[in-house]
């Protein structure tokens, strides 16, 4: 999930003007949906590579010491919690026209 790096994604809350979500499918609920589901796409795309990422430094002893001095592990964790969260990212996506979406009740 490289791409985190390099989005324009706010990291606090912020105002969006309606007219701009809604534009692509003219109804601002499914709008909303599609970012929805893209927000979950992207929450377990990051869960996956946080866990993949502090699997890397686990060490599996029963020492308390070791677990409290495993410093990588702290600085990955301080690195995702400072991302944009999932729906930000999606939201950014979506006024950038970057998910795919489609009507399957149209003909």
């Amino acid at each position: 999930m490289s791409d985190l790096k390099k989005t324009e994604a706010p990291v606090t809350t912020i105002t969006y003007d309606r007219n701009k979500l809604d534009t692509p499918t003219e109804n601002v609920y499914e709008a909303i949906s599609i970012v929805a589901k893209r927000a979950i796409q992207i929450n377990a795309e990051i869960k996956k590579e946080l866990i993949e990422k502090l699997e890397e430094f686990a060490t599996y002893n029963d020492s308390l010491e070791e677990i409290f001095e495993n410093k990588e592990q702290i600085e990955v964790s301080k690195f995702y919690e400072k991302l944009p969260k999932p729906h930000a990212l999606a939201v950014q996506e979506w006024l950038e026209n970057k998910i795919y979406y489609r009507n399957t009740e149209e003909k």
